[in-house]
Formats: C-alpha cells, structure tokens, sequence
C-alpha cells in the first residue's frame, strides 16, 4: 500500500513497539546467507535502534544530560513528544502547558520526577500515571487545577512527595484522591481554595510525615471535626504549618489558628436532645403563644377603653 495514501490521524507512533534482543528474531525464517551491503545496511540499522533505546535522542529546546531532560523556561504550549526512553527526570515547569496528552509517559518506565510546576494545566488525563510505577516526586504547584479526581494518581504507589500548592481554583479533593500511596511521605495542599478536606482522604496514608494545609479558606465547623481530631493525633508524627492554617469561617472562629480548635470548640456539633427536653420546649412554645393572645387581648381592650375615654371628654367639653 502506498504511504502517501494512509490518512494522517492513522499513523500511530510506535514508541514502546520495538521488539527485544533475542526476543523474536529466533522464531524468524532463515533468509539464507545475507548480502555483505545488506548485512553492512542492518549493523547501520541496529545502531540507530539501540542509540534511540539508550536514550541518546533529544527534543528540541530541551537539554538532556546523565537521563535528565530538562525543557523548563522554554514557554513551550505543548509537552515536547519522543522523550529518551530511559528519561529517569523530568523538567516541564515554567512554561505555559495547558494540557497533558492522554498516555505521554505510556513509554517512560524509569520517570522518577516529574515537575510540571508554574505552567497553566486545569486537569491531567485520567490514567496518565498507569505505566510509572517508579515516580517518586511529582510537582504540579502553581497551577490552575480545580479538583483532584480520584483517579489522579492511579497505580503510582512509589509517590514519595507530591506537591499540589498554589492552585488558586482548588476547590475539592475526592476522598479517594491519594488511596494506594503507602510510601507518600510529603504531601502539600498549602494556599489552595480549599474549604474542606475529608478525613478519608489522609487516614489511608500511613507513611505521611509532612503535610502542607496552610493559606487555605478552612470553614471549620462540625464537618472538619474528624480531620482535626485525626491530625492532632498525629501531630508528633506528621509535620504541618500549624501557623499558616486559620479558620475563614464560621464568623466565632474566624482567624483562629486550625489546630488550636480542641474538642470544647466542637461542644455544639455533639448537643442532642431527650424527649423530656423536647417536651419542654413544646410547653414553653404553648406558654409563650398563650402569653401572646392574653397580652394582645388586654391591649385590645385597654386601647377600645381609651379611645371611649377620649371621645366621652370631647362631648363633655361641648
């Protein structure tokens, strides 16, 4: 078929495709004794491939050195495509990337850190991080991302630190955003739009050491009890900006350092009350309700007394 003929959308990169050394060859038909110009044409060949799997081939405004690739500053809109294969550290940040293409890192199997920092992503592809089991440090602070979906870090449970600060429009993290990170040790979610964070989302992280809350709005009523409550018994082990973090809301806490709220300012969020209790209330609201009639009545009959007073000394005066 000719090639010229094969639609654009149709090519499909062949990244991760190339067969192994002793993998398929044996299993190959005997060609018969190769032609010197032909054998001198595939040592060629096989070159190139095995200098493509060593990771010698580098996009362009980016430098690459030892398996780092670094194409910061570059106001690159797009993510650089044909990565050396064996790209153990990446570097996106200060650009101006609004997007992730769905499976980028399908073919980085050694990616260890990734900063994707100080560009303009809103959402990364779900599954994007399937095939990196060994990222350990993902940067993604200084964004625009509005929630993290519960998805997001899906099967890259080598995550040490994760960075997600500065994201102005973060606004929800799913309770099952970080579910599987057993190694994450640093976790920083400072000067986001958060609100509330649910204690599900922290209880399944055993090997957390910091975490980063402050510069949030924190409305710190009854529903932020748990996670309170969960990190005060933690606060030996795990490392937080207790300076930064302050309440927002409601108006009696606001300004109120997060984790000086002990268990006496949730008092309110545990009052219930009995049938003997709501039997009172109902007999003060009858109480009430019949003192209301009898004052209406005799201010009825005290103004009708009144006005007949009024009207019995004008006639008199005539």
């Amino acid at each position: 078929m000719d090639i010229a003929s094969v639609p654009v959308g149709s090519l499909q990169p062949c990244c991760c495709q190339l067969p192994k050394m002793g993998d398929t060859w044996s299993q190959l038909p005997w060609p018969g004794p190769p032609h010197p110009a032909m054998l001198l044409v595939s040592l060629l060949l096989a070159a190139g491939v095995m200098r493509s799997d060593a990771g010698t081939s580098c996009p362009v405004l980016c430098t690459c050195h030892n398996q780092v690739v670094d194409c910061s500053s570059q106001r690159l809109f797009s993510v650089p495509p044909d990565l050396p294969m064996d790209t153990r550290n990446l570097s996106l940040a200060h650009n101006r990337i609004a997007t992730v293409p769905p499976g980028y890192l399908t073919c980085y199997m050694e990616l260890r850190v990734l900063d994707l920092r100080n560009n303009s992503l809103t959402e990364l592809p779900p599954g994007l991080f399937l095939h990196a089991k060994r990222l350990a440090h993902l940067d993604l602070s200084y964004n625009n991302l509005s929630h993290v979906p519960a998805d997001m870090f899906q099967e890259a449970h080598g995550l040490v630190h994760i960075d997600l600060s500065h994201n102005p429009w973060l606004r929800r993290v799913h309770p099952q955003a970080f579910q599987g990170l057993v190694q994450l040790r640093d976790l920083d979610l400072s000067y986001g739009g958060l609100a509330f964070l649910s204690l599900e989302a922290l209880e399944g992280l055993p090997g957390l050491v910091t975490l980063q809350i402050g510069g949030n709005p924190w409305v710190c009523g009854c529903t932020m009890e748990p996670l309170l409550k969960w990190l005060r018994n933690r606060i030996q082990r795990c490392t937080a900006d207790s300076q930064l973090a302050e309440c927002r809301g409601p108006p009696e806490v606001e300004g109120a350092p997060l984790f000086s709220l002990t268990e006496e300012s949730f008092k309110a969020c545990h009052l219930t009350l009995t049938l003997d209790d709501y039997l009172f209330i109902a007999f003060v609201g009858f109480v009430v309700s019949i003192a209301s009639v009898a004052t209406n009545f005799l201010l009825g009959i005290t103004a009708n007394c009144c006005h007949r007073w009024s009207k019995a000394s004008e006639e008199e005066e005539i």
